[in-house]
């Protein structure tokens, strides 16, 4: 099972519910991995604590050009829909950055003077922590296409039973791919205004996306900004309410909320378990 826990902006709480859902399930005998995919901001690992074992290069294909060889005809600047590469003086010269990678134009020269190379653009780091499996990315500094390392991670840490991928947080291209195949999405939200703005978005995604969806409301009690109204009227149901508690924050600030969660809110992840198995078995939507 793949779950996706997301929001529609940052600081909902994702990552604790992501690290501390991960250790609840530990803590039934369950084989389950964290795959943190907010490849800009990576910070699983300083909740989750897991010894890294390996780190991999990650690169992608950018065009590179032979100019002896190219006639200069202009058909990999018609195809290219990103203007990664473009002719000046009849010789295409190539903007990496914004690339995507679909070797087009290779394939439309005729003169073959193109050819793809790699470039690195990040590094995925895989570990292990109390028997919780571990795979992120981390995006080098001044790169910014992040979907391609996103798809990369989410290929590690398989053997799992249950896989909890964090998303990025948003709504944009990079939480659409670290969602897109799971089998539910988590939507991690806060009692305020900006709050409901956002899960408005992140509903809507999950709906394109065609995904069963709940939601978790992070410091419920703190406010009333009509999250339970919104969701009672589209239809959402509330998966797990975590309290508003001092306590929490105190261990945020030392990196280990998750276990005061789970050892005071314990019973919210076993409900919110239960009803995503239950939905999941029955194909039906939340």
């Amino acid at each position: 099972m793949n779950i996706a826990v997301a929001s529609g902006k940052g600081g909902t709480g994702k990552t604790t519910v992501s690290v501390s859902l991960a250790l609840f399930l530990a803590g039934e005998g369950r084989a389950v991995s964290v795959i943190d995919c907010d490849v800009e901001e990576p910070n699983v690992n300083l909740f989750l604590g897991a010894t890294i074992g390996r780190t991999d290069e990650f690169s992608v294909l950018v065009p590179s050009v032979d100019n002896a060889a190219c006639n200069g005809c202009g058909k990999c600047e018609q195809l290219c829909a990103y203007s990664a590469i473009v002719l000046i003086k009849d010789k295409p010269l190539v903007m990496p950055d914004l690339c995507h990678s679909c070797g087009g134009c290779e394939l439309v020269c005729p003169e073959r003077a193109i050819t793809e190379a790699a470039k690195r653009t990040g590094i995925i780091e895989t570990g292990e922590a109390g028997g919780i499996a571990f795979a992120g990315g981390r995006l080098d500094i001044g790169e910014h296409m992040s979907p391609p390392l996103i798809k990369a991670v989410k290929h590690y840490a398989c053997r799992s039973d249950i896989r909890i991928i964090d998303c990025p947080p948003g709504t944009s291209c990079p939480v659409v791919e670290s969602a897109r195949g799971c089998d539910f999405l988590v939507l991690v939200t806060e009692p305020t205004p900006f709050g409901l703005n956002d899960l408005r978005l992140a509903v809507e995604m999950a709906r394109a996306l065609g995904l069963p969806h709940g939601v978790v409301i992070n410091r419920a009690g703190s406010g009333d900004s009509g999250v339970d109204d919104y969701c009672a009227e589209s239809g959402v149901s509330v998966i797990a309410r975590i309290p508003y508690d001092r306590r929490i924050a105190e261990e945020y600030s030392r990196g280990d909320c998750a276990s005061r969660i789970i050892a005071t809110y314990g019973n919210e992840f076993s409900a919110m378990m239960k009803r995503i198995t239950e939905t999941t078995r029955k194909g039906a939507r939340i």
